[in-house]
């Protein structure tokens, strides 16, 4: 799993590339904890972008709930273009109902 960031006018935009599964979780989880820390000094909403992400497993999911809760109401952190099997997965574990959840980067306002 591969992740970059970068500030793209109001909100900081989160690129997760690969797979989520037990042997990536940490390293998304850690850099997903220092988005959230960036879009928190900044005042401005995370959006973490799906589209070049595979699968994530339990251990991914729990990664984003980690984020939620560094986030701690300050930041709203948006899940945008979210492959088929992504949505599933987020449908599947209620996620979708904990995050906002749109089909593209340019949607996350």
């Amino acid at each position: 799993m591969k992740w970059s960031v970068e500030q793209l006018g109001d909100r900081v935009v989160g690129k997760p590339v690969g797979r989520v599964d037990e042997a990536t979780w940490e390293t998304f989880s850690e850099a997903l904890i220092a988005a959230v820390r960036q879009a928190k000094a900044g005042a401005t909403p995370l959006v973490v972008d799906l589209a070049g992400l595979d699968y994530m497993s339990s251990r991914g999911l729990r990664a984003l709930t980690l984020a939620s809760r560094e986030a701690a109401g300050a930041v709203a952190i948006i899940l945008a273009a979210p492959n088929d099997r992504m949505r599933e997965i987020l449908a599947i574990s209620r996620y979708d109902k904990m995050f906002k959840v749109v089909g593209s980067v340019a949607e996350a306002v």
